[in-house]
């Protein structure tokens, strides 16, 4: 029993550092997954709000085709907000009606200018959203977001080899404690 409890007590830190750096790297590369998700929008909010502070209207920036339905479709969609927080146009729909975020969203933005945002309007719809503000002839904001779904498989990819990695460290470490201090569960085996 002591030598169980002994070798256990020595593989702990090699374990605690294992499993550190295996969540450290899943946190990682999660983050950059997530956060690049965000690039396409950021460049069509910052254009298209450039575009309405400068007088463009906006139905001149999105047309009132066929809508996104975005619980179905990777494609991004663009909203414009007035300054009161009020849809003008849409390119994205749920479950066929308008969008449309909380009053909490347009606040924080009136007062930093931007937000970026996981947005889950209902169970299995996720968007990478981003809202900004614009000001000039008139005030509002610009919604522009896509799907996650594809983003999210990736980060499901990433997890299993992390943790297969993970568990074989863990394996390997174990043995290596044991091969490094067997001269002491010897010792414990003879008193």
């Amino acid at each position: 029993m002591k030598k169980a409890s002994s070798l256990f007590l020595w593989w702990i830190p090699p374990a605690l550092v294992i499993t550190l750096f295996a969540g450290l790297i899943y946190v990682t590369a999660q983050q950059i997954l997530r956060q690049d998700a965000n690039d396409p929008q950021i460049q069509i909010a910052e254009d298209m709000s450039g575009l309405l502070a400068s007088g463009v209207a906006p139905q001149n920036l999105i047309s009132a085709g066929v809508p996104t339905e975005i619980s179905k479709s990777l494609a991004t969609f663009a909203s414009i907000y007035d300054d009161s927080g009020t849809l003008v146009i849409s390119t994205g729909t749920l479950q066929g009606k308008p969008i449309s975020l909380s009053q909490g969203v347009f606040d924080y933005v009136k007062q930093h200018g931007e937000d970026r945002i996981t947005w889950q309007p209902e169970e299995g719809v996720r968007s990478a959203v981003v809202v900004v503000r614009y000001t000039g002839a008139q005030n509002g904001y610009v919604v522009v977001g896509r799907s996650l779904r594809e983003v999210e498989a990736r980060e499901r990819m990433i997890e299993r080899p992390i943790i297969a990695v993970w568990l074989i460290l863990l394996f390997i470490s174990f043995i290596a404690v044991f091969f490094i201090h067997r001269r002491e569960f010897k010792a414990l085996e003879t008193i």
